[in-house]
């Protein structure tokens, strides 16, 4: 049991008791659990989703030389700003929109993530609000083309 635990808690970023009640209310099997934990972490996303967002972090990334993006993505407290799970999920949407053609935030929650074409973006931003218990906003973005 305390394997199952683990793994989910690696895979979800849940914590200990939620994971276990998934479990239990999945009768052992780990990919049911996984099913639950994302339903639970939906409804928890929502719940959320109106809490103001003044801290956050601003990340950049360049392609080669020929595309440069800087992104602004906003959460609740400069505790979670600083958070790895945080920075690297800021550096993932850096990534998302240098190979992407979207325009703004909201069409990019509708993007398919690159590193898993069976997410979108917004299903990476749910699964971070979850991790981090805060409301976690993607603000803005900027690219530049060479060229264009």
């Amino acid at each position: 049991m305390m394997e199952k635990i683990k793994s989910l808690r690696g895979k979800t970023g849940a914590g200990v008791m939620d994971v276990k009640k998934a479990l239990d209310e999945a009768g052992g099997n780990e990919e049911k659990a996984l099913i639950f934990l994302k339903k639970q972490g939906l409804s928890k996303a929502e719940k959320k989703s109106q809490r103001e967002t003044t801290q956050g972090l601003v990340d950049s990334y360049v392609h080669l030389g020929r595309i440069g993006v800087l992104v602004e993505v906003n959460c609740e407290t400069d505790f979670v700003s600083r958070n790895e799970d945080f920075k690297n999920f800021v550096h993932e949407i850096a990534l998302q929109v240098a190979q992407s053609s979207v325009k703004d935030a909201n069409a990019l929650l509708k993007d398919e993530y690159f590193r898993d074409p069976g997410k979108t973006v917004d299903d990476l931003l749910r699964e971070i609000i979850v991790k981090t218990g805060e409301n976690v906003k993607i603000k803005r973005f900027a690219k530049v083309v060479l060229g264009k």
